[in-house]
């Protein structure tokens, strides 16, 4: 007989995926719980008005709990993105306000406090059209808005749905 120890048996979970794997900080998995939230609340409202007007307010809201210099920001992009592309649905994307086209969200505002980062984020998804050339921005780090970063950005946005 051996004396060798016997491998641990694999759960039913772990012959699927592999081993468990826990690379994820406690604020993404808020943010991907909530983001599940979010699908569920979505596919429960009835008609397409209620839907928009009901994704609007919970943008407002998750504005309004941001902290001030974030909030600001965030006033700031809900508002040029409603001015600039009018087209682009508001809608809370993994706890974020995130702005959509056909329910696909094409850019989105990240606060600093959310991920405990140095920085807020303004960003992009690869529905923007800002292909330029081989390379282009498809997010920016944000620490305040000055009119000119306004102006900036609401080129920017106006591109990412031409």
């Amino acid at each position: 007989m051996s004396d060798a120890p016997k491998a641990a048996k694999k759960t039913a979970a772990e012959k699927k995926t592999g081993p468990a794997f826990d690379g994820f900080t406690p604020e993404e998995r808020a943010a991907m719980k909530e983001h599940a939230r979010e699908l569920k609340a979505a596919s429960r409202r009835a008609s397409k008005a209620d839907k928009a007007a009901e994704a609007e307010r919970e943008v407002l809201a998750k504005i309004a709990e941001m902290q001030d210099s974030d909030r600001i920001m965030a006033e700031r992009i809900h508002a040029l993105v409603k001015d600039n592309a009018p087209e682009l649905a508001p809608k809370t994307w993994y706890g974020m306000p995130a702005y959509a086209k056909d329910g696909k969200v094409v850019c989105f505002f990240q606060s600093a406090e959310k991920f405990n980062a140095r920085y807020a984020t303004f960003g992009f998804s690869d529905q923007a059209t800002l292909d330029e050339g081989t390379m282009w921005p498809a997010a920016f780090a944000l620490t305040k808005l000055t009119p000119a970063d306004e102006a900036v950005l609401a080129t920017i946005i106006k591109k990412a749905v031409a």
